[in-house]
C-alpha cells in the first residue's frame, strides 16, 4: 500500500514540475517578445503552450477519476491486491528455540516459496473460555519475542509474511468449540480479543504483509457473528494491511463476515480421491469438479480465495480425509508418491485460476536437514519428492501477478 501512495505522489510531483516549467517558459516568452512587432508571434506561441498544458491537466484529472474509489467496486480489496505476486507460501512451525536467519534459506532454495505463515499459538482447555498465550510453558517461537524474531529473519530473506494467531484446544478441535452460557461466551470474547489484538499490534509495528484474525472456529464464527465483526473493525484501527480468516474446507460458505475481509481464507483439506495412490488425472478431475463452486463463491464476494492451509501427508490415501489419516498414521503405509501426485494435481488444475490468490503449505520445520525425509509420513514436503514438484510450480508462478 505504501508503494502505491509513493507512485501517486511521484506522479503528482512530476505534474507540478511540468506546471512550473511551462510557467517559466511563458514568462520567458513574454520577455523575449517584448517588442510590439513580435506580439502576434508571442500570442500564437503562448496559446499553443496553454493548450498543451490544458491537455495534460485534463489527462491527469481523467486518470485520477479512474483511480477514485467511487469508480471501483470493492476498491479497498483491489487496492490491497494490486501488484501482489502469487502467494506461494509455507506454514512455518514456530520452534522451541531461537535460530539464525540462514535456517530459512531452504524455504526459498528447496521449494521456491515467497511467503511464510507464522502462527503464534494460544491454548485452551477443552471448552474453557480462557485463552492462554505468551506463557513460559510455550515454545520460544510461539511467544511474542520469538514471533518478532522470526518475522525479522523472514524479512531479511525477502519473504512476505502472514501472521496467523491460532488456538489449539487440548484433547479437542477448535472447530467443535462451543459454550452454553452467555457469560462464558463474554469471557471467551474478551480473552480471544486480547490475544488477537496483541498480535495485531505486532503485525502493524513489524509491517507484516497479511494478518489472519482467526482459524477454524466453525461454531463460534457463526454463533458470535457480531463479535467477529466488532473484532475485525477493531483490528483495522490498529493494522492497516489486508486481512483474512482461515475457515475449514467444509465451513467456508457459512462464515458471515467475508465482506469485511480482503481474502476468503480456506484451510483446503478437501477430500478428493480415496485410492491408496491416487493418479494425477483422477485428482485433477476432482479439483475441476470443485472449481465451479469455488469460482462462484469468489465471484459472489468479489474476493480471491486464499488457501490459508493446504497439504497432504506422505501415506496411503493422501488425497482423502486428512483427519482420518492423522488419526491412523501409524497403521497406514508410507506413500511418498501419493503426496507428490496430490500436489501436482492441485497445481495443474486450479492453482493458476484468477480466483485463487495462492496458499500456504502445511508445514515446514526449521531444522531442514533432519525434517521430513523418505521415511516420514507427516505433512512436511521437506526432503521428499513432493518438494521438487512444489518448487517447479512455485518458481514458475512467482513471477506471474495475480489479478
Amino acid at each position: 500500500m505504501a508503494n502505491t501512495k509513493k507512485r501517486h505522489y511521484h506522479k503528482h510531483f512530476s505534474l507540478k514540475l511540468s506546471t512550473n516549467h511551462y510557467k517559466t517558459l511563458i514568462i520567458n516568452l513574454i520577455k523575449d517578445y517584448n517588442s510590439p512587432y513580435n506580439l502576434p508571434i508571442m500570442i500564437n506561441n503562448t496559446l499553443f503552450i496553454l493548450l498543451f498544458f490544458s491537455i495534460i491537466s485534463i489527462n491527469f484529472a481523467c486518470n485520477s477519476s479512474k483511480n477514485s474509489p467511487s469508480n471501483n467496486i470493492n476498491s479497498s480489496t483491489k487496492h490491497a491486491h494490486k501488484n501482489i505476486k502469487a502467494i506461494n507460501g509455507i506454514s512455518f512451525e514456530s520452534p522451541p528455540q531461537a535460530f539464525e536467519t540462514p535456517a530459512l534459506q531452504p524455504i526459498i532454495d528447496d521449494v521456491g516459496a515467497n511467503w511464510i505463515a507464522i502462527s503464534p499459538y494460544a491454548f485452551a482447555r477443552g471448552n474453557s473460555p480462557k485463552i492462554i498465550y505468551d506463557s513460559n510453558y510455550q515454545w520460544w517461537g510461539e511467544r511474542p519475542e520469538g514471533v518478532i524474531r522470526i518475522i525479522e529473519h523472514a524479512q531479511a530473506q525477502g519473504l512476505k509474511i502472514m501472521l496467523k494467531p491460532q488456538v489449539w484446544l487440548m484433547h479437542s478441535w477448535v472447530g467443535d468449540f462451543d459454550l452454553e452460557k452467555e457469560k462464558d461466551w463474554k469471557l471467551w470474547e474478551e480473552s480471544y480479543r486480547d490475544y488477537v489484538i496483541h498480535f495485531a499490534h505486532i503485525a502493524d509495528s513489524m509491517h507484516v504483509d497479511l494478518f489472519c484474525v482467526g482459524t477454524e472456529y466453525r461454531i463460534a464464527a457463526v454463533k458470535r457473528a457480531n463479535y467477529w465483526q466488532q473484532l475485525i473493525n477493531e483490528v483495522k484501527t490498529i493494522y492497516t494491511g489486508p486481512l483474512t480468516y482461515a475457515a475449514n474446507w467444509d465451513n467456508y460458505q457459512n462464515i458471515p463476515f467475508w465482506s469485511s475481509l480482503d481474502y476468503i481464507g480456506i484451510d483446503a483439506y478437501f477430500p478428493l480421491d480415496k485410492t491408496a495412490t491416487p493418479s494425477i488425472q483422477h485428482l485433477t478431475t476432482a479439483w475441476n469438479k470443485l472449481a465451479p463452486e469455488l469460482a462462484a463463491y469468489s465471484q459472489q464476494y468479489q474476493k480471491q480465495l486464499l488457501f490459508t492451509e493446504y497439504g497432504y501427508m506422505s501415506l496411503d490415501q493422501a488425497g482423502w480425509q486428512n483427519w482420518e489419516n492423522e488419526a491412523n498414521k501409524h497403521q497406514k503405509q508410507l506413500n511418498l508418491q501419493a503426496q507428490a501426485n496430490a500436489f501436482e494435481a492441485l497445481f495443474r488444475s486450479i492453482w493458476q485460476a484468477p480466483y485463487i490468490a495462492g496458499g500456504f503449505i502445511w508445514k515446514w520445520h526449521v531444522n531442514h536437514a533432519k525434517a521430513g525425509g523418505k521415511n516420514n509420513k507427516d505433512y512436511t514436503p521437506q526432503n521428499k519428492p513432493a518438494a521438487a514438484v512444489i518448487k517447479h510450480y512455485y518458481t514458475q508462478n512467482d513471477s506471474l501477478p495475480k489479478p
